[in-house]
This record gives C-alpha cells, structure tokens and sequence, in this order.
C-alpha cells in the first residue's frame, strides 16, 4: 500500500485493516449516523479492507439484488480511545477510497474525496470513476488534533459509487498521532522572469518563511524572509541577474535551513525578453494519473536530457486525477516531479479534471499583471510570459468565456498585437483538432470547449502569427502539418487553402516547414495528452494531422534563434515524432575566417517552375568590410556558385540563380562556404513562391 508519505511506521490511533461496523443495506440514514451517539448494535461488523469488486477484500460488502443498479452508499463507523487528547501534537489521516468518500471525526468532517461540494445526500454519486493506481492508494491528509476529546471518539465514513453499474468499491483507513515530515510539499518555482522568480513550499508546522540564495552552494550570501506564520510558504525573490543560475535554501529564520544549499537546488533566470538564447522546454499533457505510466514518461525524459538544463516546463491541463483535489496533486505531482519542481519554473493550464478552483489556484502562481512579459490579463486562468525570443500564452479552455468579445479573447488579441516577439507558442486543455479519445467534431461530452477553441480563438491566434499550439485531454500524440484557416468540423478540410505544408517537417525528410513572420503563415497543432495514460478509443484520423499515435510519451520543445524543434518522446525514450519549423529570417552567424561548412538552409522546389531564378535577400554586418560566397545545391547536383559577395558592414545584395528542372521535388540547400573577415548575416525568405 502506496502511503503519500515516507515516515517511520506510526503508532496507529487506528490501524489499516481494523474492524468496523458497516451497513450495506441500501438505507438511507441521513445525518443521525455520523453522531457519536448513535446506536450502531445492529450493523454488521468486519476488518478491512471492504468493499467489492476486486478480489482483495477482506470483507465483501452487498451493493444489492440488482448488478446494474448498485446501492450509491455504504455506511462504515469505527470508535477508539484516546487517554489525553492533550498529548497529541499531530494527527494524520491515510484513506483509501473507491469511488468517493466523506469522513467524520466526532460529527465534524474532517475529510472529503471524489465527492462536490456542498451537501452529500444518499443519493449524491462520486464525480467520477477510481481507475489503476488510484483505487489502491492511501490518500494523506493533516488534521486537527483539536478535534480528539478524551475517552471514545467516533470515525463515521461513507462511501459512494460514481455510477449505478460501478464494478466496484473499496475502503481502508489509518489514524496516527505520529507527526509526518516537516517539509510536505517543494520547494517548487513559479512566475519566473528575468529579474525574479517565487519559490513556493508547504510545512507541517506554521512558521516564517525564508529563502538563501547566492552563486554556489555553501555561498548563500543573500537573505530573503516573510514575517507572519503560515504552512503554505511563498517567497519572491527580485533584483536577480538575467540568465543568472543562482543556488538556493529554503526554511525560516527561527528553524534554519529546511532543504537545499545543494546542488540539487538551483533556477536559472530567464534570459531577457527578444534574446536568441537556445532552451529547452519540456511538456506534458494529462500527466495526473501518479501511476507507472506517468514515472515512466518522467524517467524516459530525464534519461534523455541528462545533464542538460530544463529552462521551462509546461504542463497541459488535467494534471492531477481524478478531481484536482490537494492529495490528488500531491500524489500526480509533488511526487512524481521533485527534482523538476525545484530546479525549473512551471507553468500549467487548467483541464477539465481540475474541479477544485481553490485548489488549482492555490497551489499555482500566475502572472496576472503581466509580470513576466506580455499584458497584464488580471487573471490568473489565462496569462502571457516571455522566455527568450518566444512569446508563450496560456488559455483557459474550461471554465472562462470562450466567446468573441469576451474577457479571455479580448484580451489575447490586444496581447499578440502587443508582442514583438518572432515565435508565438500557445497552450491549453481542450484541442481544436482530435480523433482520439476525444472527437473534435463531435465534443458533446467536453461541453463545446473543442469547437468554441477551434471556432474563435484559433483565428485570432492565427491572425497574429501563431506558430504553434499545444493541447491535451486525448489521451494521444496527434500533430498536424502546417496548416491555417481550418476552424469547422474535419470534413471541411480543404488542402488546397488550407493546408500550408504537407510535408513532414523534418529536415531530413521533406524538409523544415518555412515561415514568414505575419498574419496566416501556417501553424502547427499537437495533442499530447498522453503523459499519464493512454485511450483505446478513437480512430486517430482527423485529416490535418500528419501523425497520430497512441503512444505514451511527452514533448521536447528546443529554439535557437528563429530555428524551434519539437520532438515526441516516448515512455521508453525514443524520438516517435519530430519536426522543425523555421520562421522569418534563416540565421546565418559567423566569426571566423576560412571554411564555414556548419550552415544549410533547406529549401523545397515543388517543380511548378524550375527553370526559374531563385532571388535571396542578403544583409550582412559587422565589424568591416566582410567578403562572402555563396552556393545553391541539392544532394545530386553540382554547387551553383552565386558570389563573391561583398558589403561594406550595413551592406544588402540581392543573390539569385537558377535552379535547374532535375531539382524538382528535391530538397535544395544554400550553403556559405569560403568567409572571410568577421559578420553576421541573416537570409530572408525565397522571393518566388514556387519555393518554400
């Protein structure tokens, strides 16, 4: 049994597998049975674990005459002593449940599973299904020792089934007055920027809050603290160096250091808005299930980046399953991600299985102010953030107003225009394009938020250059080529204006997909809803994806400069999927003389007019007067020489040649070779349009 927990085994006030008296009679019995008072003498009694279902019961409770329609609840009460409440400092819970659960402690609730909010009557069903590892997980809470009272105290549970036909159902529980570990949860970082960055953590005890911090472990040479106690700790640290890796530690001023002044615990700034600095993000969709599946996914990763730096993290919604409920996150995340957590800065959306707002945006911090680039959106379900020369953007496909003219739409196009920045990179839950577990064009059960994405925020998003889409909930990889203008159901796809490249992306297949910097330039969607699980339903054929898999895996996003890459890793770490987009201007930088055989841009030649010439714009600065040649080749004919070229610094010349009519189809690259002198040069897109 799976505690959320390490610890020393605890002297249980109640221990697993204990007797309880239950009814399973299909009653109804109100609210007098969680009394202490009550007079349970002719219920039945048994140890646990109780329930149905899965054969590991120790005692098998009756769900009733009829198998398709279940009693919804089963009642369980349980008393024990407790000689001097006054004795006890802690007081912790450990709950297992199928499917959900409400406990009481002497007529108090103290815990709540699985269930709304609100009154729960006999007849209120779980919200939703207990499915893998989380059937057979011990849940931990931290209560109120407050609530003992010397002598008999009372346990009263009930247990409800998510549907009439539920195959089965399951309870346990464990009672401790044993303290868990000081330090339940992080540290982890939010709402980093180029100057700053918050560290978050949550304690046992209630205390200040305090972080150190400097350039190396046993250097930190920097003190930051927040008065006043709390469990639930936040500390913002600011005036940091741009691109700067700073060590940390966190803890309280009265208590000391609490974790880090290791190597383990370090961020690095984020670099400064528009900088080409190379990064690396990492991204995960629908990763809540805190199964094999889910560590998986991280261990294939973190075996894959080794010892390279994560700059950023993005976590696309449903994030901790079944209802986003505290334990559920700290099982799906705290858990599975600890070393991520402390050392790189998240920024999630919110899914559908997120149903606690308290919850989701109490353990998160957003910049609603705009804090960390981009406009202030003043909520924190959707935001904007820069990192490098990318501009991210994260919607909220769920709860907020997915309609023109509403808050989150408004303000995402007052955002975009406002940016300046040459790749856009935009996230959320719920994809305007599926044939996975979820259908796109038919999206009843995700309430319209497929459509209403597709509909209205894809042709803003589109209208302001987006460059890539990022989405969950399908359990599935789907990726789409690069398209623009689609936003009605699949049967409406139209390759001849919609679709912008029908090639694979790859350069070393039919080549990266080309961009211009501007309005309707093509954009690439991916589902990667498969971080934590993976569905057997769905035909996984929406026509504008190039490939969809039913594979588990995560996605490795890497830009440098206006070159951005992503890549499907998969559970056993192998490249399932990859492609290369390449917008705006093809980088060229050098500084030193002799050959340069390090620098290719691919074009494509689609053989509508290969006689033609082929215009490149060349600028060229630098130091002094700089002498370049030029080429154009395929992988079958002889290099075209275009050059010598020479500019004075600030210098632009016009290159052209013509291809020939054997490149047809062919991948034809323009190769410097020869420089001379030190500059740096930018190539502009092809002028005909019969090349891309």
């Amino acid at each position: 049994m799976l505690l959320c927990w390490a610890a020393p085994a605890p002297a249980q006030l109640v221990s697993a597998g204990s007797t309880w008296k239950y009814l399973d009679d299909g009653s109804n019995q109100g609210t007098l049975w969680r009394d202490p008072s009550f007079n349970d003498a002719t219920w039945a009694q048994g140890p646990g674990q109780f329930g149905y279902g899965d054969g590991d019961e120790a005692t098998v409770v009756s769900y009733g005459p009829n198998p398709n329609d279940k009693y919804v609840t089963t009642y369980f009460r349980k008393s024990f002593q407790v000689a001097n409440p006054s004795n006890i400092s802690a007081l912790s819970l450990h709950l297992l449940r199928d499917d959900g659960v409400v406990v009481y402690l002497n007529g108090q609730e103290i815990a709540r599973s699985n269930l709304p909010d609100g009154l729960v009557q006999y007849s209120t069903y779980a919200d939703s299904p207990m499915t893998g590892e989380s059937e057979d997980r011990f849940w931990f809470y931290v209560l109120d020792p407050g609530l003992l009272v010397q002598g008999s105290n009372l346990l009263a549970v009930e247990v409800h089934q998510n549907a009439a036909d539920s195959p089965d159902l399951s309870f346990d529980l464990a009672l401790s007055d044993i303290p868990p570990p000081e330090l339940l949860r992080g540290p982890y970082l939010q709402l980093g920027t180029d100057q700053s960055v918050r560290i978050r953590w949550r304690t046992f005890s209630s205390s200040d809050s305090a972080v150190l911090y400097g350039p190396a472990p046993g250097n930190l040479n920097q003190l930051v603290s927040v008065p006043g106690h709390t469990t639930e700790h936040e500390v913002e640290l600011t005036g940091l160096q741009p691109d700067t890796v700073y060590y940390y530690a966190i803890g309280s001023t009265s208590g000391g250091i609490l974790s880090g002044n290791d190597l383990q615990h370090f961020f690095r700034t984020h670099p400064p808005a528009g900088e080409n600095r190379p990064f690396r993000a990492w991204i995960l969709g629908d990763s809540g299930t805190a199964n094999t599946d889910a560590r998986a996914v991280r261990d294939a990763y973190q075996t894959y980046t080794g010892s390279a730096h994560t700059d950023l993290w993005l976590m696309l919604g449903d994030n901790a399953y079944e209802n986003g409920e505290d334990v559920e996150f700290q099982a799906a995340v705290f858990e599975t991600y600890p070393e991520m957590l402390r050392k790189s800065v998240l920024w999630p959306t919110r899914g559908n299985d997120e149903n606690s707002e308290a919850v989701y945006y109490g353990i998160f911090s957003m910049p609603t102010q705009g804090q960390a680039g981009g406009l202030a959106s003043g909520s924190e379900a959707y935001y904007s953030f820069d990192f490098a020369n990318v501009h991210f953007v994260c919607l909220d496909s769920d709860t907020s107003s997915r309609l023109p003219g509403g808050p989150m739409l408004t303000w995402l196009e007052n955002d975009l225009a406002s940016t300046m920045q040459p790749w856009i990179v935009a996230f959320w839950h719920h994809p305007p394009y599926s044939k996975g577990g979820h259908d796109s064009d038919v999206d009843a059960d995700s309430g319209g938020r497929l459509r209403d994405m597709r509909q209205y925020a894809l042709p803003i998003l589109e209208a302001y250059g987006v460059d890539l889409v990022l989405t969950g909930h399908s359990h599935s990889y789907e990726r789409s080529f690069l398209i623009d203008g689609h936003y009605g159901y699949s049967t409406s796809f139209n390759p001849l204006t919609m679709l912008i490249d029908g090639g694979d992306g790859n350069p070393n297949g039919d080549g990266a997909y080309q961009k211009e910097i501007g309005p309707h330039a093509g954009t690439v969607y991916c589902v990667a809803g498969s971080s934590g699980s993976i569905s057997s339903s769905g035909s996984l054929d929406h026509p504008v994806m190039y490939t969809s898999l039913r594979s588990l895996g995560s996605l490795v996003l890497e830009v440098d400069d206006l070159r951005m890459e992503v890549k499907f890793l998969d559970h056993q770490g192998q490249v399932q999927d990859s492609f290369t987009l390449w917008t705006g201007d093809t980088p060229l930088v050098f500084s030193t003389t002799g050959l340069f055989a390090g620098f290719m841009t691919s074009l494509i030649v689609n053989g509508a007019d290969p006689g033609n010439a082929v215009y490149f714009l060349y600028s060229l600065t630098g130091s002094g007067p700089t002498q370049t040649q030029f080429g154009v080749m395929d992988l079958t004919m002889p290099i075209t020489q275009l050059g010598p070229v020479t500019a004075d610094g600030q210098g632009k010349a016009i290159l052209s040649t013509s291809i020939p009519a054997s490149a047809a189809g062919r991948s034809v690259y323009l190769q410097a070779f020869e420089l001379q002198g030190v500059g740096v040069g930018r190539f502009s897109n092809p002028l005909t349009e019969w090349v891309h």
